[in-house]
């Protein structure tokens, strides 16, 4: 049967394919009345779609100016999530061995509430927060703020890249299994298994991503 599209639901979903197909590039302004016209609807079904693929990490607005595609390099993603791969599995290993029962159930909190906004489709512009407040649940522990601090601007950097990750991957499942994988270790206090997890799954996330982008890019 087929699935009813709003006006504002049909925009996003076509223009979220022109842009990851290379027709918009990086920094590209998209004009709201030019769009309107492309589509022949108003402006305010295209409004709607742009704050769509804002959430998704694709479009950004800049004050005064409108919205335009965000910079997706391939370059950037492996930098940024190696980056992580190193600073995060050294603060976990920090971190396990003064991880509390308070300090587990505040991340089993948070990744309960992440579960059931990602398995809702819902909140998709908080995905990268739930997934960098539950990672940073079992970091904190480890009490190195200046290495803390530079996890918390690379994930700041990647969040756009982690969200398109879970949309277009289709591994929410997978993700989702992970996390809590992850969860048990380190209550568990295998430092060494948590921290392979880790490194995997940071690993695994940035390979995910840029094969996404690469198959857009040779098919456009």
């Amino acid at each position: 049967m087929a699935t009813f599209k709003t006006r504002a639901q049909f925009v996003a979903d076509d223009l979220r394919e022109r842009i990851l197909g290379g027709e918009f590039q990086g920094g590209s302004q998209l004009r709201q009345d030019a769009l309107a016209r492309d589509y022949d609807v108003s402006r305010i079904p295209v409004r709607e779609a742009l704050l769509t693929l804002e959430a998704e990490g694709l479009v950004e607005f800049h004050a005064h100016r409108g919205a335009f595609t965000t910079e997706l390099s391939v370059a950037a993603i492996r930098e940024l999530f190696a980056l992580r791969e190193l600073l995060e599995p050294y603060v976990l290993r920090q971190a396990i061995p003064r991880l509390t029962p308070a300090d587990h159930a505040r991340a089993e909190e948070i990744l309960s509430q992440y579960e059931a906004a990602l398995d809702a489709g819902r909140q998709i512009d908080n995905w990268s927060d739930y997934n960098f407040a539950f990672h940073q649940a079992l970091y904190a522990p480890a009490a190195l703020p200046e290495t803390q601090a530079m996890i918390a601007q690379l994930n700041t950097k990647s969040g756009r890249y982690i969200r398109m990750q879970l949309l277009y991957t289709r591994e929410i499942a997978k993700a989702e299994a992970e996390h809590r994988q992850l969860l048990a270790l380190s209550r568990e206090r295998d430092i060494e298994g948590a921290c392979a997890l880790l490194e995997r799954h940071i690993r695994e996330a940035a390979e995910g991503i840029v094969a996404v982008l690469e198959e857009r890019l040779q098919s456009s």
